[in-house]
């Protein structure tokens, strides 16, 4: 099949999370399996300074959105690993900038672009894709696009559209009075008419209401959007579309997070030799400047330091539990203010037991996934979640909320059967966090307990290789 992928992040391009990871290993698993696959992304800023090499294969062109007039260009690279063309739009005037995401005036226009480009360059190279995969609201209006002003070119005549949800918190809600600015005026009447009529323009919406499939990215989270408590004000429309939405859950990338193969760790090991796990773990205390202390269990959490990932519950746990217990915790991100001054504090106040980096390093988390015993999670949502199957792979134990992806991927050890290869709570609250930290020490002091519990999570099979196959299946069942 013939598939493109638009995407406003491709790793290891531009990526700020888990959709520039998934936009960068579905089209190479999809290509392992022999289709065509293309990428179009933004060449922002990063990107041209990346010190690639680009071909241009679109020459300048204008596009008129509203009352703004852009010239836009098209550049191409393969995708690392594979053959996989990654074709960039190239418009300085809207992606020159620090940021992949802005709060700017002109965000609308930005990413209204990349989807008409995309299209626009399927147009210029007569390549007609069976499938457009759009993901997340900033290439939502592609399903719309293709069957308003576009729907009148016959290369598009049997292309058919999947939107995925990464997350939706995000919508790209603005008001009505960028209409123009999409460049969709003459489509007017296709979008949700009475929220425009309240004066709302929703992009994600208009990309569920269009799609012919939309996914998100675990089986647990397409459940929970549909409900009022996590569909953030869509969930009517999903209620409605539930006949086409499907979850499938994210894949990791062994080639990139491998204990076997990781070359950003100072020693590998593998699920039937865990001795230089220990080593990795020294490195990693003395990375972190804290004290190396064999036998005493280190929780790591890397992460973006936002509401969504329930930080909240460490403030009402943590402080008792480093105050009380042998162990020790690092931790790795950046965020908002509240959750930085948090575990700066922690560290101010627990120098020996906790550190904290502020910001993001490669290869720190790789540093951290290998080298901890633990891995935390409290997350007040999750629609997928990838760390937690990095740490299954690098027999991390994950200690998570059971929500969305997380309670797809994590069972909770019972020392019964032996099975289980986590700690999962299911109550977002303190004393579920507090139960989960206890449960999971306390198996740590089980060491025959705790061995079997790292053999079950490094056994699990969370590739692509799997998870493409439901990919290939959806696209499949939507072609005419």
């Amino acid at each position: 099949m013939r598939i493109l992928l638009v995407s406003s992040e491709v790793a290891p391009f531009a990526k700020t999370g888990g959709l520039g990871d998934v936009s960068a290993a579905l089209p190479r698993a999809l290509r392992a399996l022999g289709h065509e696959v293309r990428v179009v992304a933004p060449f922002y800023q990063r990107v041209r300074t990346s010190g690639r090499t680009f071909e241009r294969v679109l020459p300048p062109s204008e596009l008129s959105l509203g009352t703004h007039r852009y010239t836009f260009s098209v550049l191409s690279s393969e995708l690392p690993g594979s053959d996989v063309p990654v074709l960039f739009v190239d418009c300085p005037a809207l992606y020159e900038r620090a940021s992949i995401y802005t709060e700017d005036a002109d965000e609308h226009r930005r990413f209204a672009l990349l989807c008409w480009a995309a299209l626009k360059l399927c147009q210029y190279q007569q390549w007609a894709p069976d499938v457009v995969h759009a993901n997340d609201w900033q290439t939502a209006l592609l399903p719309l696009m293709l069957q308003t002003v576009f729907a009148w070119d016959r290369l598009f005549e049997h292309t058919r559209s999947v939107l995925t949800i990464h997350n939706i918190g995000h919508q790209g809600a603005f008001p009505a009075s960028i209409l123009p600015d999409t460049g969709l005026a003459d489509a007017a009447s296709s979008f949700h008419q009475d929220q425009l009529r309240d004066g709302r323009l929703n992009y994600l919406l208009t990309g569920l209401l269009y799609a012919n499939a939309i996914t998100t990215v675990s089986p647990t989270y397409a459940r929970e959007i549909t409900t009022v408590e996590h569909g953030v004000g869509l969930d009517p429309f999903l209620r409605a579309r539930r006949d086409v939405l499907f979850g499938i859950l994210n894949g990791i990338d062994p080639s990139e997070w491998s204990p076997e193969r990781d070359m950003r760790i100072p020693f590998r090991f593998s699920r039937d030799d865990l001795t230089n796990k220990e080593r990795d773990k020294e490195a990693l205390m003395s990375a972190m400047k804290l004290p190396y202390v064999r036998g005493v269990p280190v929780i790591g959490i890397v992460s973006r330091l936002v509401w969504q990932k329930g930080f909240e519950l460490c403030d009402a746990v943590l402080p008792t539990l480093l105050a009380r217990r042998d162990v020790q915790v690092v931790v790795l991100g950046s965020g908002e203010g509240r959750y930085e001054e948090l575990f700066a504090r922690l560290a101010r106040q627990h120098p020996r037991k906790l550190a904290f980096h502020r910001g993001f390093s490669e290869p720190l988390a790789h540093l951290i996934e290998a080298g901890a015993d633990m891995f935390l999670m409290p997350s007040r949502y999750e629609p997928c979640g990838l760390n937690q199957m990095y740490s299954l792979a690098y027999g991390t134990v994950p200690i998570v909320h059971a929500t969305g992806g997380l309670a797809d991927t994590v069972r909770t050890w019972d020392a019964r059967t032996g099975e289980g290869n986590g700690f999962s709570f299911e109550h977002f609250d303190a004393s579920g966090l507090a139960w989960a930290l206890g449960y999971a020490l306390e198996t740590w002091n089980r060491r025959e307990q705790w061995a079997r519990l790292q053999q079950n999570g490094m056994r699990d099979d969370f590739s692509w290789t799997r998870r493409v196959r439901a990919y290939e299946e959806l696209y499949r069942a939507i072609a005419p």
